[in-house]
């Protein structure tokens, strides 16, 4: 009697012929083996889906990809459940170029669905970083794990192609002679052409694009081609998306508008995405949390709100308020100016500090400081002031409602609010960042 074979290592499967098997069963939504209308009752629909999950897993195992977990299958109605999510993580990552160290001891975990921006200036580490998640460089020292699987470290490497990640570089790399949909549907070659083009026009809906599936990249505008290239490198639902100054090329006006777009389609993906950036405004407003990087190392890890509130370093607090900044020292546990005295007990008695004003901190009222206004500068709805204070080497900038800013040579009174006020020990090495990436 003839027994059926059972399951086992696929060891002498080619890998090759595994890996199209794996993608085209984990990207098909027409299986059959997850179609209700194959099953007659739930218990058999259950036990068929966990045989063939096994048989999936099975080919994982074989081709080195057991952490991964980005599959889309259909529920009992036909319908497509939600794509899992996938974690990712660097212990104690190191990277030297000759003798520039260009990482130094970088741990960080982006959690399934989480999108973070790393910010910070040119050469502090952030691209390198994104490079190194992708295989395409390896690390001098520590591990990279996706969904807690090493897929980079002293024994282990698994190669860009096997990582399942999505790359969108700064520039749109479109083909040209494809036509848009073509364009967004190039990822899919597990589905058949009918499927693919199905994925890639809903994917061109969501970025309201859709009419545009027929023509060409040449006729779009930049920021249309930029959704387009979003929309590729999302639609065949990579693990992860490294996204690298997508926004860069474009006007600000459009950069606005494609942050809200991107931000809103990576969420309704689930996808786990690691944007770089030089814009703090731009890390604000997408990240769900933001990673500033200085000199290859990481200063601080928030949400927005944290880093903007608490900034753990004058570096940091630079990067996210327009603020005074004046030279002071401690005595008997404050710090004397001629508009207020602030608490320093942290700091050591006689330590140099420099006390930080958020230029929003700084109001008009009816009693306070005298001062006079030396200049205006108007900004739509604010009005940036400066103003004259007697016993200060510096005037005092406000930001001040366009309704009640005064002008030029009015004497005024001005009331500092403590909350906008923060201190830090006078530290030479704390550069202001330059104005080319805030």
């Amino acid at each position: 009697m003839q027994h059926k074979p059972k399951l086992n290592s696929l060891s002498h499967y080619d890998t090759s012929l595994l890996l199209a098997e794996l993608k085209s069963r984990q990207l098909s939504k027409n299986v059959a083996v997850f179609s209700s209308k194959n099953h007659t009752s739930s218990k058999e629909e259950e036990l068929t889906v966990k045989k063939s999950q096994s048989f999936l897993d099975l080919i994982k195992n074989r081709c080195g990809l057991s952490w991964y977990n980005h599959t889309t299958f259909q529920d009992s109605k036909g319908e497509n459940s939600a794509p899992s999510s996938t974690s990712l993580t660097f212990e104690s990552i190191s990277r030297t170029f000759d003798q520039t160290m260009a990482l130094h001891d970088v741990s960080l975990n982006i959690n399934a669905g989480e999108l973070v921006c790393l910010l910070g200036p040119s050469g502090c580490g952030k691209t390198t970083l994104l490079r190194l998640a992708s295989g395409i460089e390896t690390p001098t020292s520590g591990r990279i794990l996706l969904n807690n699987y090493e897929v980079t470290g002293p024994t282990r490497f698994v190669p860009p192609e096997k990582r399942n990640i999505g790359f969108m570089f700064q520039t749109y790399s479109l083909f040209p002679h494809l036509t848009v949909i073509q364009n967004v549907a190039y990822g899919l070659s597990g589905l058949s052409k009918e499927e693919a083009n199905r994925e890639a026009l809903s994917a061109l809906a969501r970025i309201k694009l859709e009419r545009f599936a027929d023509s060409y990249p040449h006729i779009l505008s930049g920021g249309q081609q930029q959704r387009v290239a979003l929309a590729r490198a999302v639609v065949p639902r990579p693990a992860v998306i490294l996204m690298d100054e997508p926004f860069s090329g474009l006007d600000a006006h459009l950069r606005a508008s494609l942050r809200q777009t991107t931000r809103s389609l990576l969420k309704e993906t689930h996808s786990t995405a690691i944007i770089v950036t030089h814009d703090p405004l731009e890390a604000m407003q997408m990240a769900d949390r933001i990673v500033v990087m200085k000199n290859g190392q990481i200063l601080q890890v928030g949400h927005a709100n944290e880093l903007y509130l608490h900034p753990s370093d004058l570096f940091v607090a630079r990067l996210f308020s327009e603020m005074n900044e004046l030279e002071a020292t401690v005595k008997n546990g404050f710090i004397e100016m001629p508009f207020g005295r602030f608490p320093a007990s942290h700091i050591k008695e006689g330590n140099k500090v420099i006390l930080c004003v958020r230029q929003r901190a700084i109001k008009p009222n009816w009693k306070g400081t005298h001062g006079r206004v030396l200049s205006t500068h108007f900004l739509s709805d604010l009005v940036k002031v400066d103003i004259g204070i007697e016993g200060l080497d510096v005037p005092l900038t406000s930001l001040i409602d366009e309704n009640i800013a005064p002008s030029i040579g009015d004497n005024i009174l001005i009331d500092v609010d403590p909350k906008g006020t923060m201190i830090f020990e006078n530290n030479s090495s704390l550069k202001t960042p330059p104005k080319d990436w805030i």
